[in-house]
């Protein structure tokens, strides 16, 4: 059953974005340079260094990689299933994300991985993977709201489509008005929030990696617990736009 389409949709797919930056910062200072979520990165990270460019490491854009995809396949599969017995699998997919997500947290802690810039190794990878894969997931469930402007875990084509309706003479079909910027402007806000806030929390606080994971996995659950109990009904498709 697919969640009511309106500001409590959109809202929760603006917090899922700041974490995606959280998130991303903790890949790319901590873990990597990796990306978890943003695969297009993590794909020319991953060619970059199959060259043998300097600091960049094949294994862990390859485990990045092949996290996301059983994320994705899983992702799907598992909101495919509960879809089709007609139950709710917005809240449901986003508690499983907080859950991979915490488990990735609490290996970070556990391994003593709190040194940004450090080799990538055993412990980093498998916190790679469980982030990944919870991104991949991630990816499905956004995808599957089809919230115009907001897939959470990219901003670029928010930016593009958000430039093009502020041009004198906007093109008609990307759409523009209000509600069609508001988006834009908040899906690609809310990016640089996170990824400045995580950023931040890591190389100015000094605060550990493992925390810096939990505080969105945290935002997650409480995100997913909180659609599960909103009133049913099934929202009419939105548009397509940008």
């Amino acid at each position: 059953m697919k969640p009511r389409a309106g500001v409590g949709l959109t809202s929760i797919m603006v917090v899922l974005t700041v974490t995606t930056g959280m998130i991303e910062a903790v890949s790319f200072l901590v873990l990597g340079p990796v990306f978890t979520a943003v695969q297009t990165g993590n794909l020319l990270f991953l060619s970059f260094a199959l060259t043998g460019a300097a600091g960049l490491s094949p294994a862990a854009s390859g485990v990045s990689f092949a996290g996301f995809v059983v994320g994705a396949v899983l992702g799907s599969r598992f909101e495919s299933g509960v879809d089709a017995h007609g139950r709710r699998w917005f809240g449901p997919a986003l508690i499983v994300e907080a859950v991979l997500l915490g488990l990735g947290g609490l290996v970070a802690w556990r391994t003593g991985l709190d040194t940004p810039g450090a080799l990538a190794d055993g412990p980093h990878h498998v916190v790679i993977a469980l982030v990944a894969v919870a991104m991949g997931m991630r990816n499905i469930t956004t995808l599957r709201a089809r919230v115009p402007d907001l897939p959470t875990t990219v901003s670029t084509r928010a930016l593009t489509a958000l430039l093009g309706g502020l041009a004198p003479h906007p093109d008609t079909r990307i759409g523009s008005g209000p509600a069609d910027e508001g988006r834009r402007l908040a899906s690609v806000g809310a990016m640089f929030a996170g990824g400045l806030l995580g950023a931040w929390l890591l190389v100015r606080v000094e605060v550990h990696p493992a925390l810096v994971l939990l505080i969105p996995a945290t935002l997650v659950l409480a995100l997913g617990a909180g659609s599960w109990v909103l009133p049913r009904g099934r929202a009419p498709e939105p548009s397509e736009s940008g």
